[in-house]
């Protein structure tokens, strides 16, 4: 069996066009016409590779780099072994990022299988409207009055619903399924994404639970990017909303009527119950559970696993279940760790002396 490359780089940047583009400093006698052709950790990087040091933990792995250049703070200079051009950064990892996006501009976004076009394999209704350059790929389906802008790329198995619409620029990955949408420009929705599903709503009675007709739409931004298995539920009596500049993890569920604001993060598992509020730039880490009708406020952070019942307030970091501020949370956790280990020893302690 083979072992393919799937990302080859589409140039090779000389030392001072990398100093250039990371505004970082080149070492003194360093060639600046050298080139560089890859990117890789310290201990994988070959003799034409970039690599980066950033915390002080990795300096075993530094003296013992092959690499042909590293960005580095000035505090760890020394450390760069003979050999190694260094590239003086105070912020070594965002200059390792804007090479990687020069050399590996296809890893920004899922790339097109079969190619340009509309494959004769998709099936695209008639009253369907695409601008020009729209890629289609085999077994794509796309409804009636559905519309879709120039460079946007539907990918194999993809289901566009009726009357949805779709901006310039966008990806829209392998089965992934959007009804009942309006998405922006330069969206990347990642595949087996669910856009537009009906909420989880019922009437709870006696008798039986009977569904309450959602009626919203799911309205997703510019620039937001939404990973997969996700999935974004419509509107119950008013539009779903994912701001301008978000992303989204991987197996995320946000359910209807939820309304979140510009260039938000929200990590893996999360879920967001109905109609509930997050401000710009709010993060939420792994496996959060928010609660419905409550809102996080601007630039709020909530730490993995938390529970969120209450509102937030705006700028705050919080942790725990349920969520508080952190400082507020580590006490607590300390507190009660302390308490567990007096136990313990007044445990071992009792044990002695049934023993003695």
């Amino acid at each position: 069996m083979g072992d393919p490359v799937f990302f080859l780089p589409a140039a090779s940047p000389t030392l001072a066009e990398i100093a250039a583009l990371t505004g970082a400093k080149l070492a003194e006698g360093a060639d600046p016409e050298r080139r560089i052709t890859g990117v890789a950790a310290l201990d994988s990087a070959g003799t034409n590779d970039l690599t980066f040091i950033d915390s002080p933990r990795y300096l075993p792995l530094l003296a013992a780099t092959r690499a042909a250049a590293c960005l580095v703070t000035a505090k760890h200079l020394d450390a760069v072994p003979a050999g190694v051009v260094a590239l003086e950064s105070p912020r070594p990892h965002d200059g390792y990022v804007s090479v990687l996006r020069l050399l590996f501009p296809a890893a920004m976004r899922p790339q097109p299988v079969f190619g340009p076009g509309v494959s004769p394999g998709a099936h695209v209704h008639a009253e369907a409207r695409l601008e020009e350059g729209v890629t289609v790929e085999p077994g794509a389906v796309i409804g009636p009055g559905a519309e879709i802008g120039r460079g946007t790329f539907v990918g194999p198995a993809a289901v566009i619903g009726a009357h949805v619409r779709i901006g310039r620029d966008c990806h829209i990955g392998a089965g992934a399924s959007v009804t009942h949408a309006l998405v922006g420009n330069r969206v990347i929705l990642h595949p087996g994404v669910r856009i537009g599903q009906d909420g989880f709503g019922y009437q709870m009675g006696g008798q039986g639970h009977a569904k309450v007709p959602q009626i919203g739409r799911v309205v997703i931004q510019d620039d937001v990017e939404v990973g997969a298995n996700t999935t974004i539920d419509r509107g119950a009596n008013r539009d779903t909303v994912i701001g301008e500049g978000t992303k989204i993890d991987n197996l995320v569920q946000i359910g209807h009527n939820v309304a979140i604001g510009r260039h938000c993060v929200i990590v893996s598992q999360v879920g967001i119950s109905g109609s509930a509020t997050l401000g710009d730039f709010v993060v939420l880490g792994g496996q959060v559970g928010v609660n419905g009708h409550v809102t996080i406020g601007h630039g709020a952070q909530v730490a993995a696993t938390a529970s969120v019942k209450d509102d937030l307030a705006a700028g705050g970091r919080y942790g725990g279940a349920p969520a508080r501020p952190i400082k507020e949370w580590y006490r607590e956790e300390l507190a009660i760790r302390r308490l567990a280990q007096r136990a313990s020893a007044r445990q071992k302690e009792d044990e002695g002396k049934e023993v003695s």
